[in-house]
C-alpha cells in the first residue's frame, strides 16, 4: 500500500458517477465540494429530480445538504458521456447489465474514460461466480483489460457525508490508473492509498459484509445467550472472519499480504462488524431481533425479493457467491458457511454459531452446553 496522496487544491475534473445510493451519493458530494464537475445516474427519477433541485437525497442520504454543484439524472448515457473518469457504484446485482448499456457511450467504446468500481461483491455468471474487475473486463473493450480501478476501504457513506476524515484504498494493475484514481478522490475528508493487489482488496470487500452478518447475529444472540458473548468473543470472530477473507483471496490470486493488515482489509472489516451505520450488522440483529427471514423460502428467494427488506445488505448476496467459490477451492470457511447456511433456512442463528465455533476449534467445544451451564464461571477466584 502507498503512502496517501496529500490534500490540494485539484484540477477541475469531470466525473460521473453510475448510481446514486448512499455511498455514490457522498462520494459525488465531496468530490463536488473539491471542486469538480460531478453528475450521478440514479435508476429512480424522483431521486435524480431530488439530488437536482432540492440538493438532498432523502432515500439513500437522508439528513444531509448536497453541494448544489452535484447534478443528477436518471439517463444513464448523459452520464457516462463526455467524462474523463466514470465510477460505477451500481449494487452488485445490477453493475453487469448497467455496465454492458455502456457499451454504446463513444467514450467508453474508444477507451478513453478512465474507469473506477466502488461495488463490493461477487457477480453471478454463465461460468460461475466471479470477481467484479475481471468480470467486467470481459464485457468492456480491450483497452480497460489490466485498466480497470477497484476503489474500497472503511468508508461509511454517512461520515463521509459529515465530513469525517475516510481512507481509501485505489487499485489496478495499471499503477498509472491507481494514482490517477488516489490523486482524483484525495479531497477532504478523503485520505487515499494506492495499491496493485486488485484481487485482495475485492474480496476484502466482498467478504466482510457477510462476517458483519455473522456479527450481528451474535450482537443481538448477547440478550438471549445469558450473556456468554462479549468484547473478547466479538474480537474472536472478528480474527477469525479476517483469516477467511484471506484464505479465499490467496486462493483466488491475491498477491500482497499486506493488504489484509491495511484499512482495505482489518480496517474494512472492523468499521463494518461495528459501526451502528453498518446495514450488514443491522440485517444480522434482525435475522434475530425480527425474524426478518420468515417471508423468504430460501437463499435464492431472499435475494430476488430482496428490495422487500428496505435496504441492500449486500453480505447476503456475497454469502452465496462465497460459499461457492470456498466449494469449489475447497476451502474451509465455518463463518461464511454458517452465514449462507442461516440464510437459507438450513440451521437456526444459535445452531450456526456453534457450527463456527467447531469449526474454529475442531469440534472441541459446545456451545450449546456452554451456554446452557451458564458459560464459565461469573466470579473467577485470583490464582493463589
Amino acid at each position: 500500500m502507498s503512502s496517501p496522496c496529500l490534500w490540494r487544491r485539484p484540477l477541475r475534473r469531470s466525473i460521473g458517477i453510475i448510481g446514486a445510493g448512499a455511498w455514490g451519493t457522498a462520494l459525488g458530494n465531496a468530490l463536488a465540494e473539491g471542486g469538480n464537475d460531478v453528475e450521478l445516474w440514479a435508476f429512480e427519477s424522483p431521486v435524480a429530480d431530488e439530488i437536482s433541485t432540492q440538493h438532498t437525497n432523502s432515500r439513500f442520504l437522508p439528513g444531509t445538504q448536497l453541494h448544489h454543484g452535484l447534478a443528477a439524472t436518471d439517463s444513464l448515457q448523459e452520464v457516462a458521456s463526455g467524462k474523463e473518469f466514470l465510477i460505477l457504484a451500481t449494487p452488485s446485482l445490477h453493475v453487469l447489465r448497467v455496465t454492458r448499456e455502456l457499451l454504446a457511450v463513444p467514450e467508453i467504446s474508444e477507451g478513453k474514460t478512465t474507469i473506477g468500481i466502488i461495488t463490493k461483491g461477487f457477480i453471478r455468471t454463465e461460468s460461475g461466480v466471479r470477481l467484479i474487475v475481471e468480470t467486467l473486463e470481459d464485457y468492456l473493450p480491450g483497452f480497460y483489460k489490466g485498466n480497470l480501478v477497484y476503489i474500497s476501504g472503511p468508508s461509511h457513506a454517512e461520515e463521509v457525508a459529515l465530513g469525517k476524515l475516510t481512507g481509501l484504498i485505489s487499485a489496478s494493475l495499471n499503477p498509472k490508473n491507481a494514482i490517477a484514481f488516489r490523486n482524483l478522490l484525495s479531497v477532504p475528508p478523503l485520505m487515499v492509498f494506492s495499491s496493485l493487489d486488485v484481487i485482495g482488496v475485492q474480496v476484502a470487500a466482498s467478504m466482510k459484509n457477510v462476517i458483519a452478518i455473522a456479527f450481528g447475529v451474535m450482537d443481538a444472540l448477547k440478550e438471549t445467550t445469558r450473556g456468554q458473548f462479549g468484547d473478547n468473543t466479538e474480537s474472536l470472530l472478528l480474527a477469525a472472519g479476517l483469516n477467511e477473507i484471506q484464505s479465499l483471496a490467496f486462493a483466488l490470486g491475491a498477491t500482497h499480504p499486506e493488504t489484509f493488515t491495511s484499512i482495505a482489509g482489518v480496517g474494512d472489516l472492523d468499521v463494518t462488524c461495528r459501526s451502528h451505520y453498518g446495514r450488514n450488522r443491522r440485517f444480522g440483529r434482525e435475522i434475530v431481533d425480527a425474524d426478518l427471514l420468515k417471508p423468504f423460502t430460501g437463499a435464492d428467494d431472499l435475494i430476488d425479493r430482496i428490495e422487500e427488506i428496505g435496504y441492500l445488505p449486500e453480505g447476503v448476496i456475497a454469502s452465496r457467491g462465497a460459499r461457492r467459490l470456498s466449494i469449489k477451492h475447497s476451502l474451509k470457511l465455518p463463518i461464511t458457511d454458517a452465514v449462507y447456511r442461516i440464510i437459507n433456512k438450513e440451521i437456526a442463528p444459535l445452531e450456526a454459531l456453534d457450527a463456527i465455533l467447531r469449526g474454529l476449534t475442531r469440534d472441541s467445544f459446545r456451545l450449546k452446553e456452554f451456554v446452557e451451564n451458564g458459560g464459565g464461571p461469573q466470579h473467577p477466584q485470583a490464582d493463589a
